[in-house]
């Protein structure tokens, strides 16, 4: 078995300097960072207008408020759940999560949810945060939405060009502002008057619908867990990373959605919603609130670019460049900054197709924790380099999307089987391809985990 490959130059703790290297680990010695500093990271990518219309859907989707709440803390619950236990490996193996993959996929093996997870977050949720940043820009100075769209671009790739330090800085120093203006925004929202909507406990095919819409946002994060976690040193309590993590991925997401719910029934539609917001706050504030939108989707793009690029590099990608992740980012951004300038005027098909693209996720975390099950805990820092394959990771993850999206799956582009002969059901794609990725891969993967302890 091969040791862990630690990066050689050095970074220290500069917010300006490049950060070298990959995917590589991250050396004792450049180890540094506090637990708490999660949850600014896992705060301030989601105080922005995606998440307020994520959690639109509900009201959209003719849910009672109750029903939709319930939804709201249910998905987001799920998602932090994961991210409480993934993050924790950060501290402990210091490399990033798509590297921590290969245990339960191999490295080949290792290559289609890594491909996958650089598509949806380096390209496409960056080109749809970078639209949502460009139109809230364009209206608040009056300038052209293509000019606006570069400079949002462009902000987010040299934060993620400039790499970690910068990042988990961003996030930290931006997070009070986002929390100002949108906990106001709140206030106001809620002291609107509402439009009724039926009551009812009745738990229909558009609840499972909404949750799964909810979890596929939260559960988006995952595969980024160790990422902004891996420079912590050894000595931190990786629990308590864990726990800041999961904070963040549960408090922020369920606020502004739940504002979101109100802010329908106050009036906002789906047709314009971030102009129906913004007209629902008026004035100042609703400047103030674009605003918040401009900087939301800037902390959450720089995560999707940084992270992506470093996804792409598992693949195996190999330069001769000392900062092989900065120059990735930049490849990566572009690429998203060329889809966002595409479909700049259309970006719910861009939306439609993340949401059937978020399908991955759910087989992949059913490999991830079902290895982690099997292993016990144990050491795995001599896999996560090696090249060794893992044939139950890709074949459980395959079979757990393809079964789970043909047969259960229930979108824009696509209807299964069930859902389309009993729409009570709503979509269980998610919680159907977890379940079944964990049960193929728990009874493939014995024998191969046993001989690698």
């Amino acid at each position: 078995m091969s040791q862990l490959e630690y990066r050689e130059e050095a970074y220290g703790e500069e917010i300006l300097a490049v950060e070298p290297g990959g995917i590589e680990a991250i050396p004792d010695g450049d180890r540094h960072g506090k637990a708490w500093n999660l949850f600014a990271v896992w705060t301030s990518p989601n105080l922005e207008f995606a998440t307020i219309y994520v959690g639109a859907l509900g009201m959209f989707f003719g849910l009672s408020l109750t029903q939709a709440i319930l939804g709201v803390l249910l998905g987001n619950g799920l998602g932090a759940l994961s991210q409480y236990f993934l993050t924790q490996d950060g501290p402990r193996y210091g490399v990033p999560q798509m590297i921590l993959s290969r245990v339960g996929f191999g490295r080949l093996g290792n290559i289609l949810p890594s491909l996958f997870n650089s598509l949806a977050a380096g390209i496409g949720w960056f080109a749809v945060n970078s639209i949502s940043g460009a139109l809230a820009l364009s209206t608040i100075t009056d300038w052209s939405t293509t000019l606006c769209l570069i400079i949002v671009a462009l902000a987010q790739v040299t934060i993620a060009f400039i790499g970690h330090n910068l990042v988990q800085t961003v996030e930290k120093y931006l997070m009070p502002y986002l929390v100002v203006v949108f906990g106001i925004a709140a206030i106001v929202i809620i002291g609107k008057p509402s439009v009724a909507s039926p009551e009812s406990w009745h738990l229909s095919g558009a609840f499972w619908l909404y949750l799964g819409a909810v979890y596929g946002y939260s559960a988006g994060w995952n595969p980024f867990a160790s990422d902004y976690a891996r420079y912590l040193p050894k000595t931190e309590d990786p629990k308590a990373a864990g726990r800041f993590a999961a904070l963040g991925l549960i408090i922020a997401p369920s606020i502004l959605e739940i504002v979101g719910l109100l802010a329908v029934r106050a009036g906002m539609g789906s047709a314009s919603p971030t102009d129906d917001f913004k007209n629902l706050l008026g004035g100042t504030l609703g400047t103030l609130v674009l605003l918040g939108v401009v900087l939301g989707s800037i902390c959450a793009n720089v995560l999707n670019v940084y992270s992506g690029s470093m996804s792409f590099l598992t693949m195996g990608i190999k330069m001769k460049t000392h900062h092989l992740r900065a120059v990735m980012a930049v490849v990566w951004g572009v690429a998203g900054y060329l889809v966002a300038a595409q479909f700049l005027d259309n970006v719910k098909r861009i939306e439609d197709f993340l949401l059937v693209m978020a399908y991955w996720i759910g087989p992949w975390l059913g490999v991830v924790f079902a290895d982690k099950i099997l292993r016990k805990g144990r050491d795995v820092s001599g896999l996560l380099f090696a090249n060794r394959e893992n044939y139950a990771g890709p074949i459980a993850f395959v079979l757990g999307v393809v079964v789970s999206m043909y047969l259960f799956s229930n979108q824009v582009w696509y209807t299964g089987y069930f859902p389309k002969h009993n729409p009570s059901l709503g979509d269980i794609a998610f919680p159907v391809g977890f379940a079944l990725s964990f049960v193929i891969y728990y009874a493939l993967a014995g024998r191969k985990v046993a001989s690698e302890q």
